[in-house]
């Protein structure tokens, strides 16, 4: 195998990381600072896997063609008839209370299994300091019961037809909330050892711990372009070259979520859409001031091969974007029409659903973290709300009376969510009842 080149933020970033040992943490050891020789160790781990490897350097991956516009993309998803048709079905017997709960996520701190059942929630998350009776040290069992304790209520409501709640993690290199999950490299390590077939089993193995604690729905991959390494998130990133990222994404998604028809897979979400490693000097959560071509050829490759692997879901990104050249100014993410329903849905064909991210309707000019119809319009359909979400139901509810989000969009937004979980197969059995289960 050809040795490999390494990007300029790889280089910084294993230059200036700090590593350690499971052992050398267990004696209370310090971390050991890589060095020059350890870097070029590691950049070569994907050439040394053999007793005679060649030592030519080989070309990065090919830049496609430039694109003038948002491609049409083909999942490995085709519409099924027969669950569209299931969706027409359990859509039309919904009411518009039960249609607004399907489009929120709150927080397992801030919801109750029986709150689930009386509010008709469609999906729950668990942040990074969350865990089942808040316990960090919580047994893959006590994960099981909780996920049983959700299930159980969202089918136990008195809708016509019960929708069972999914549930999402950060489950991205490793089911990291879990204590004793197994923790794999940080996407930056991923891309400098250059090994595609690694990164499907990292996330094959990913998806499978992750359904141990009958959580459904894993916000991975990332697929940013870190384009400047002061960005506090380039270690997200696997890379600053788009056609990597595209090959890597779909890699990603392929391991983790497959075609949704085993056991183990889980729910992926290709994010953050779109443009977070493009922001002016790294700045997270910071506005991108670059041409559509740029947002188009660069930041969106990661999505294509997303899409085109059949990822499920998206999360809208918290930076803004600046398309000066243009003369347009986009704003932020979640309230952008232009992007989240023109390119996503309508252009590249993405037929999942889009998700916000923390409290990310609340960035949005003129809007609140429990109320953003400018959101919703745009093309939110699932909202990551994690604490006011009591409110936010009374006030999207209040907001589709007056006609300011239209019914139609309710129910685009509810079709969607519908489609992923019938595809996912969640009303075939409970969390427990999965054979990775504990």
């Amino acid at each position: 195998m050809a040795s490999r080149p390494v990007g300029l933020f790889h280089m910084a970033y294993i230059l200036s990381g700090m590593w350690c040992t499971p052992t050398s943490r267990n004696m209370g050891v310090k971390p050991i600072r890589m060095t020059l020789l350890g870097a070029s160790l590691l950049a070569c781990l994907s050439c040394t896997g053999k007793k005679d490897a060649e030592t030519q350097p080989v070309a990065a991956a090919e830049a496609p063609a430039a694109l003038k516009d948002w491609p049409a993309l083909k999942s490995r998803f085709a519409q099924d008839p027969a669950i569209e048709a299931r969706v027409a079905e359990i859509l039309a017997s919904m009411t518009l209370e039960q249609k607004i709960g399907q489009m929120v996520q709150p927080e397992i701190k801030a919801i109750t299994p029986d709150e689930v059942r009386q509010y008709y929630i469609g999906s729950v998350l668990n942040g990074g300091g969350s865990w089942p009776a808040m316990n960090k040290h919580a047994k893959v069992e006590d994960w099981v019961r909780l996920a049983d304790a959700y299930y159980d209520a969202s089918m136990g409501t008195d809708a016509k037809i019960p929708v069972p709640v999914i549930w999402g993690t950060d489950a991205v290199h490793g089911h990291s909330n879990v204590h004793g999950a197994t923790i794999f490299p940080h996407n930056i390590g991923l891309g400098a050892a250059h090994d595609v077939e690694l990164i499907e089993r990292i996330a094959e193995a990913t998806g499978q711990s992750t359904r141990a604690t009958g959580v459904t729905w894993t916000f991975a991959p990332t697929v940013a372009v870190a384009q400047n390494a002061r960005w506090g998130r380039t270690y997200e990133s696997y890379s600053s070259q788009p056609a990597l990222i595209r090959e890597y994404a779909a890699a990603y998604v392929k391991g983790m979520q497959g075609m949704l028809d085993k056991d183990g897979n889980v729910v992926a979400t290709a994010k953050h859409f779109i443009g977070d490693g493009a922001t002016d000097g790294g700045k997270d959560q910071g506005n991108a001031t670059v041409t559509q071509a740029q947002m188009i050829n660069v930041h969106g490759q990661g999505y294509y091969g997303a899409i085109e692997a059949g990822v499920q879901t998206v999360m809208a990104s918290f930076n803004s974007w600046n398309d000066v050249a243009a003369g347009k100014d986009y704003g932020k993410m979640h309230g952008t029409r232009d992007l989240l329903t023109v390119a996503l849905k309508d252009k590249m064909g993405f037929d999942g659903f889009v998700v916000s991210d923390w409290n990310g309707i609340g960035q949005v000019t003129g809007c609140t973290d429990d109320s953003c119809a400018q959101a919703i319009n745009a093309g939110i359909d699932m909202v990551m709300v994690p604490d006011k979400w009591k409110s936010f139901i009374a006030n999207t509810i209040a907001q589709v009376k007056s006609g300011e989000i239209p019914q139609a969009r309710i129910d685009d937004a509810v079709t969607r969510i519908l489609r992923v979980k019938l595809r996912a197969r969640l009303w075939e059995h409970k969390p427990s009842a999965s054979q990775f289960a504990g």
